[in-house]
């Protein structure tokens, strides 16, 4: 089976090396390189060329968000986990828009972060459930279901959207709401086309935008 090949950008050593060991416990994880910047994190993604790279905001030289526009202005092919101390929305929404497909808080369990991980691998978005719910909390006051909008999403594709927001993959969805994986495949296609969107992250970002919760 190909490992999933991992760079972890993090500007303490400490943490790099106990990310590290975390990460090569789980089966079909490979961790190749390290950076402490974001500079040498461009350089070692250009080197190495990993699947996936697990990033830390807080960076000197070059900072976690400044590299990720780097990432999306030169059009670079890696999927990225943000694993930080931050919880704010703003920092959440900003690194989704500008390409993460993951948002892990850095006193997460190791379970989260494998998860972010494996979901990124496979072009999926994960927020942690914590921030997801937060987010939910937040707009629990707004109109959660409008009907005949512009975009004409059916109740169901309403309930498939905030679920993709929570951060949850097809299979969790169709679990949750009892229909099959195929099912859940064919309502977030139909979702993607109907709000003009290509991926999980930007439907997830324009729930939340749109106070879109069932």
């Amino acid at each position: 089976m190909k490992k999933i090949r991992i760079l972890i950008a993090d500007d303490h050593s400490l943490v790099r090396e106990g990310l590290k060991q975390i990460l090569e416990l789980e089966e079909g994880f490979e961790v190749i390189g390290q950076a402490s910047n974001g500079l040498e994190t461009l350089e070692k993604i250009k080197e190495l060329n990993p699947d996936v790279l697990l990033l830390d905001i807080n960076m000197p030289v070059m900072g976690g968000i400044p590299t990720l526009k780097k990432i999306k202005e030169e059009n670079i092919d890696i999927k990225t986990v943000v694993l930080t101390i931050h919880e704010g929305r703003e920092y959440l929404l900003e690194t989704l828009e500008l390409g993460a497909l993951g948002y892990v808080l850095k006193d997460s369990d190791s379970v989260s972060l494998t998860k972010a991980i494996k979901d990124a691998y496979a072009g999926e978005s994960y927020i942690q459930p914590k921030l997801a719910a937060e987010l939910v909390r937040e707009f629990n006051s707004t109109k959660t279901y409008r009907s005949n909008t512009e975009n004409d999403l059916t109740r169901r594709e309403y309930e498939v959207l905030s679920l993709i927001a929570d951060g949850m993959n097809n299979k969790d969805i169709a679990d949750k709401l009892f229909i099959s994986e195929k099912t859940v495949k064919n309502h977030v296609s139909s979702i993607f086309r109907k709000i003009n969107v290509n991926d999980r992250t930007k439907a997830a970002i324009y729930a939340y935008k749109n106070n879109i919760k069932w």
